[in-house]
């Protein structure tokens, strides 16, 4: 690897003089001209230092997360709600399919549901788990059909309406800590419909007014990761 990167890099400074030589033979200044000279010296520092810049920059990865996934595994991004502020974002194979900028975020917890064989994103919705009903809400997980991931994250409080069923049905999902989600905590979540083991893919932060980083509302919480998709 390192060769070869030597070569195209001594091609590349090569090819950088002869167009310089053409150029001189047109305007008719010499290497040895003092333009001439710095011409050639800055044109040379310019192209080396954009190539060094290459071989340094890390590799951009989907979603922007720190490595690629392996194949048959797609690429996810997701962070929690910011107190009652920002709203969840998440990331679907470089696409963002989830945030408040697209305006399909809200109070309680927002979801995600994405197939698991290909990776297409079915529904995006939320439910106001402090102000509202928690019966759609458990319609709805019910509902989700097997093979789904599901992504789950909280935005201001989504705990509040949580009952035992509400609870259970997100714990067959492969939740672990949604047995102990309190008002205000933060939550972020990657499950699905009919895995029957506990998720990876959880974190939660209590609400605590000695650690918050916000009035009343604990730090945003971050997750990334690669789904195995699910095989026919």
């Amino acid at each position: 690897m390192r060769a070869t990167g030597f070569i195209k890099l001594t091609v590349a400074v090569s090819a950088c003089l002869l167009v310089f030589y053409v150029i001189s033979q047109v305007f008719e200044f010499s290497m040895e001209s003092p333009f001439g000279s710095l011409f050639a010296r800055n044109a040379i520092e310019t192209f080396i230092s954009k190539q060094s810049d290459k071989a340094t920059k890390p590799p951009k990865h989907k979603c922007g997360i720190s490595k690629a996934c392996a194949e048959m595994h797609f690429a996810f991004k997701m962070a929690s709600g910011a107190a009652n502020v920002v709203g969840p974002k998440v990331c679907i194979e470089d696409n963002i399919v989830m945030s408040g900028v697209k305006n399909n975020v809200g109070r309680g917890v927002n979801i995600v549901l994405v197939d698991g064989r290909t990776a297409d994103v079915l529904d995006t919705k939320y439910f106001d788990l402090w102000g509202g009903d928690v019966a759609p809400f458990i319609d709805y997980v019910k509902a989700i059909k097997d093979g789904t991931v599901v992504f789950m994250a909280t935005y201001d409080d989504g705990a509040t309406k949580l009952n035992d069923e509400a609870r259970n049905l997100i714990a067959d999902l492969g939740s672990t800590a949604i047995k102990n989600l309190a008002f205000r905590d933060n939550w972020v979540f990657v499950g699905g419909k009919g895995i029957k083991a506990e998720s990876p893919y959880e974190q939660h932060i209590k609400n605590n007014k000695d650690t918050n980083k916000y009035e009343g509302w604990p730090e945003v919480l971050e997750m990334e990761g690669c789904i195995p998709k699910k095989q026919e």
